[in-house]
Parts: structure tokens; sequence; C-alpha cells
């Protein structure tokens, strides 16, 4: 039989979604890459599986499942969870959804017709946490990456590893080619997803982000939320950001009362298939 799918994206981030809390759905790597190639597959930058909550007492909805366009399984994606609570919530009187991950729970509620904010936890800065091969300071790495015109990067771990370069100016930065090369520096042991950020004020920066296991794509919410943390702990915005990305716009709020960190954006369906 055809599996039924969902095309959606968030700012251009684009998911193939499952739901699979009925009908079990177990790709394999290979699979996975035939259903990610945009020319002779569907396309996709993550494929999601909506799972059904591995542990009640977690009060979960549902689990989300994620594999990147290489085959591999990862623990988060921030745009593609806007886009499964804004499912959940859907016919649901609009209450918030709590989403389980491999990365940790999560919780969306809509904002709007097509607009979800998701509470994204708090995020990890411990260098075991990102994790990092060896012991050093997250805010402001010991990592040369000899590179003109990048400094010390800053670690973040928001469900998954991300490290962050602050630069003079986005658009200049060889994103695919710089990006691919640190996301398999052997002090990221997890590999990693690299962005570069321009801080243009306060309250507003431009990031372009390189995805573990993808490679450049036109938004990452994870990304976003960790380019504003790793930026707060430098002392370079405020703790509500606007990041601009290829795709549009995130609204980011690293929350001091709890340290919770707040996404919020846009959710699109583009069409509905089924697998072969």
């Amino acid at each position: 039989m055809s599996r039924p799918f969902l095309k959606m994206n968030g700012l251009g981030n684009d998911f193939v979604v499952v739901e699979a809390r009925e009908a079990p759905f177990h790709p394999t790597a290979e699979e996975v890459r035939a259903i990610a190639d945009r020319k002779a597959g569907i396309g996709f930058d993550q494929l999601i599986a909506i799972e059904p909550a591995p542990d009640p007492a977690r009060g979960a909805d549902a689990f989300m499942r994620i594999w990147n366009a290489d085959g591999g399984e990862v623990e988060a994606c921030g745009n593609a969870a806007r886009c499964v609570a804004w499912l959940l919530s859907e016919g649901a009187g609009d209450h918030p959804a709590r989403i389980d991950s491999l990365g940790g729970l999560l919780v969306g509620e809509r904002v709007g017709p097509a607009r979800v904010r998701m509470d994204m936890g708090v995020p990890r800065l411990g260098w075991r946490e990102i994790p990092l091969a060896r012991e050093m300071d997250t805010a402001e790495m010991d990592f040369d990456t000899g590179e003109p015109g990048l400094g010390r990067p800053g670690a973040v771990n928001v469900g998954n590893p991300h490290c962050v370069f602050f630069v003079d100016d986005a658009e200049a930065v060889e994103v695919e080619r710089i990006g691919a090369r640190i996301e398999h520096d052997p002090l990221f042991p997890a590999r990693v997803n690299v962005e570069f950020v321009q801080v243009k004020d306060r309250g507003r920066v431009r990031m372009r982000v390189w995805e573990r296991g993808v490679g450049v794509t036109r938004a990452c919410g994870t990304g976003a939320c960790a380019s504003v943390v790793a930026a707060v702990r430098r002392g370079l915005t405020d703790r509500r950001v606007v990041v601009e990305l290829d795709g549009g716009e995130l609204e980011i709020e690293w929350r001091q009362a709890d340290g919770h960190v707040l996404m919020t954006g846009p959710v699109e369906v583009e069409f509905r298939g089924a697998l072969p």
C-alpha cells in the first residue's frame, strides 16, 4: 500500500510528514535518501514521522521522529516541530501541543492562522552537553578554523548541536565550503550544525546556516534559537531578537525568568501525496 504524506515547510525549510500513530513507519536509510532526492523522489530537508508517545507519564501528545536528507536520524528540528504542533492542534481546540522527541519535550501553540510559537526548553551549554571532544568555554570557544574573518564561535545544544560564528557580513561567507568542513571537524563527535550570524542591532540579526546531514537550507529553527543564545551570552543582543533567514524571519526569545527559548514563526502546507 502507498503511504499518505503531507509536504510542509517552515520558511522554506521543507519536510515530508508521515502520520505513524496507527501504522508504524520504519524507512531504511536508503529509502530516506530516495524520498529526499529532489529529482527522482519528493525532496525534503527532513523526513518526519508522527508516532505514538512512548511514555504517557511525560504528557506528550505524540513523538516526533526525524531523519535528515542523508538518511541519518537526528534529535531535533525546530521548524518541523512548528509544523507538527500545528497539525496536532488542528481539531483539538487549538490547545498547546506537547511533542516528545530524541532532543526533549517541546510545547507549541498556535498564535495565528498559520503561525506557531514553540517552547524549545532550556538550552544546554556545557561542553559535554554539546558535545565537544575536549573541555572549553562554550561561550567563546578555543577553536581556530583557519578561515579569515571567523573568530571564536559559541556552541549551544538546543536538542541538537550548533556552532555559531559571528561575522561582519553573512552574505560574504562561503557557507557550503566552510560549513561542510566544520560539520565533520573532530571537535564535534556528533557532528554539528553551523551558523554564520551578522548582528545588525540589538534586536535583529542575519543568519545563514549549514545543517548537519542536509547542507545549506533556507532556514533552521534550532539554529536561530542557538544563534540568539550565543549572541546573548556574548552581550551582542537583547533577549528578544528577530532572526533574518534566507526563507524569512523568526522571532526568538531567550526568556530570563526560566531560561526557556521561545521560537515563533509560520508554517505552510504545500501539498498532499502518497509514498510509493
